[in-house]
């Protein structure tokens, strides 16, 4: 029996969970109105009645929508401020301020109340890797740190490294010292405070856990064994929130993460565009690895193929169970979903990975693809 345990327990297997129930596949993201495009446009906040995105070093304004188009883009942006450089993270205070972490500089906070504000870094720690960000009301900042050993933009990296030195901090702005309420995380990617507690996407473990506020680094996990990797959450009110998916899970990247020896090879040797590793968007070269499943056949590239980029965004219930889902599948179009909020009963999703911002009725029905 103990050898049965030792070759069946979790940890020595490459499965991934199946697309089913409120995660069954559809097109509602193909099918989506554009409304507009972008250069990886990345993270979605709500300010005042505004919608705001960032791109690279700028950050936008979504016009309003003038008709529906699932292909050239409706209601456009305006380009509100420039950078020296890019932006991580944005989160939108109560109070109308608006805090924007930068690459290399910190998170810099403007309008509100602590209008002007520039945190450098933590202590010791520079805020070089900033995921996400949350005000937990106008006056104390939630700040995930997907790694203390590389950038953002090396998240691949992370991943194969099998890295574990995320964290998540409480910064008061009015002063006082910053809290570290959760550490040694394998890449928190998104946060989101609730009543007495803050929500964490932990994306190399494929979960979403929760940290009381009376108890730090106390872990209570919400929702286990994702089929992607999660993260940034939005609010949708006191009705759940949004959750977006920025990459899916694969077996032949599970079976990689487990094969130490293969997995250094392959990341000395080779170039990173070509690790077998997720990405936010995959196919621009026939280089790149995939499973045979993933082959086109006259042409065909079929939406059940084994993919290394997927959209996916998850509507999640007062309890924070998935209750619906928004996708792109592997032959769609509106890859790399990293940021997605709901307003005026529609849902704005950021498609990283096919630089385009869509949105769709919230509470549309979904219907789910075989």
């Amino acid at each position: 029996m103990a050898m049965f345990d030792w070759i069946f327990k979790a940890r020595e297997t490459a499965t991934v969970p199946s697309m089913d129930g409120a995660l069954r596949p559809n097109t509602a993201l193909d099918d989506a109105e554009v409304l507009a495009e972008a250069e990886a446009p990345d993270n979605l906040v709500l300010s005042g009645a505004s919608v705001l995105y960032s791109s690279g070093n700028g950050l936008f304004e979504l016009g309003k929508s003038g008709g529906k188009s699932r292909s050239r883009p409706r209601a456009g942006s305006k380009a509100l401020q420039r950078f020296e450089s890019d932006v991580l993270a944005l989160a939108a205070a109560p109070d109308g301020g608006l805090a924007i972490a930068l690459k290399g500089k910190g998170i810099a906070v403007s309008g509100g109340a602590h209008d002007g504000t520039m945190l450098a870094g933590i202590g010791p720690k520079q805020l070089a890797a900033v995921t996400s960000m949350a005000f937990d009301g106008a006056d104390t900042l939630i700040v995930s740190i997907g790694s203390e050993k590389h950038d953002v933009g090396d998240w691949q990296r992370d991943l194969l490294e099998l890295g574990e030195s995320g964290s998540v901090w409480r910064i008061p702005l009015g002063g006082g010292d910053a809290q570290c309420i959760a550490q040694n995380l394998r890449y928190p990617s998104g946060v989101l405070c609730t009543e007495g507690s803050v929500v964490i996407s932990e994306a190399w473990r494929h979960r979403l856990i929760a940290i009381s506020a009376d108890k730090p680094n106390t872990i209570r996990v919400l929702l286990d064994d994702l089929p992607g990797y999660p993260g940034r959450l939005s609010a949708r009110g006191r009705d759940g929130a949004w959750l977006s998916v920025f990459a899916p899970r694969s077996q032949l990247v599970e079976f990689v993460l487990r094969e130490d020896l293969f997995r250094r090879h392959m990341m000395e040797m080779i170039g990173e565009e070509y690790w077998i590793a997720p990405a936010l968007r995959a196919g621009k070269s026939y280089k790149e690895p995939m499973q045979v499943g993933a082959v086109k056949t006259l042409g065909v590239h079929k939406p059940w193929a084994p993919s290394r980029s997927y959209g996916l965004a998850v509507r999640l219930g007062p309890d924070l169970m998935p209750v619906t889902s928004l996708h792109s599948r592997a032959d769609g179009h509106r890859h790399g979903v990293t940021s997605c909020l709901e307003h005026q009963g529609r849902v704005i999703v950021t498609c990283r990975g096919d630089d385009v911002v869509v949105a769709t009725d919230a509470e549309q029905e979904r219907g789910g693809a075989a």
